[in-house]
């Protein structure tokens, strides 16, 4: 499992019963999560005075409760800064395991001794567009949500990148990869978060069960002709470590050689010095030519 311990502002103080009590700065927030299957006595006091609880609702979606947060603020990462905001859905607008990640990447940029270019698709609010940026990456930031654009501008200021080679592109990530293949723009890196569940700007279906083969595919023909690498990550309980490591292996590590290496992301829990699993990525890495 890939666990990253580098935060300074968030921390994960317990879990029980699908819920999980946290830190973002100074505030805490208790909030649902599927992976906490166990319960365990909630000894932390905080269970019961945190400052904001997300209560799920028996019609579909939820609301937070009891809240004494402010709007937004701001939280550390290493020499990163991001804009949390509780949203609906319980996000906050960023996915703390995701450091771990950022951590691989941004050495593989450093390391590279020349120029990298990085896609970022389905990006969300940058988290990895800032960390790759400050590495010294050129990176597209490509998600469908203008608002969520929007957040990642805010992020890459706040992390002192506003001028930054960040492009920023409110598209449909499919659309957008066919656009560029057709104008043969390549990059040496590429990110992927797809979602689990949505649908495209003319209604098309997207499960990530049934799309994630043909869209790696696909979108495999941006890398460059000295790719650095790739990464794909996954939500969905549904779709394995495993499973989308045989993807990758058969449509990127065949095509460009290299290796790759698929596991869970994980949260460490301080009350019980355990790990909650929190999804998982294929990190791909390539020969160099």
């Amino acid at each position: 499992m890939w666990v990253s311990k580098a935060w300074q502002d968030y921390r994960l103080l317990d879990t029980s019963d699908g819920e999980k009590l946290e830190l973002w700065g100074k505030y805490s927030l208790v909030r649902p999560d599927p992976q906490a299957i166990w319960k365990s006595e909630k000894k932390n006091p905080l269970w019961k005075h945190a400052d904001s609880y997300y209560k799920r609702s028996r019609s579909g979606g939820g609301a937070w409760s009891e809240n004494r947060l402010p709007e937004s603020w701001t939280v550390r990462y290493r020499d990163l800064r991001f804009r949390v905001k509780p949203m609906n859905f319980k996000h906050t607008g960023l996915f703390p395991e995701q450091a771990a990640n950022w951590d691989w990447f941004s050495e593989l940029i450093r390391n590279a001794g020349r120029p990298i270019r990085v896609l970022n698709l389905f990006a969300y609010t940058g988290g990895a567009t800032v960390a790759a940026a400050a590495a010294g990456a050129s990176v597209c930031h490509v998600d469908a949500a203008k608002g969520m654009v929007a957040a990642a501008k805010e992020n890459a200021a706040l992390s002192g990148l506003s001028d930054a080679p960040i492009r920023y592109i409110v598209d449909d990530c499919k659309k957008f990869i066919e656009r560029e293949l057709r104008r043969g723009s390549k990059y040496d890196g590429i990110i992927m978060d797809p979602p689990s569940y949505g649908r495209g700007p003319t209604g098309e279906v997207w499960k990530i069960e049934e799309s994630i083969d043909s869209f790696v595919e696909l979108t495999a023909g941006l890398l460059s002709d000295r790719p650095l690498f790739f990464l794909l990550n996954s939500y969905t309980t549904g779709l394995s470590a495993g499973a989308m490591k045989y993807i990758t292996d058969l449509r990127l590590v065949r095509r460009f050689g290299g290796k790759s290496v698929a596991d869970e992301l994980g949260l460490y829990v301080e009350d019980s010095g355990l790990c909650l699993p929190c999804g998982s990525s294929v990190r791909c890495t390539f020969d160099a030519k």
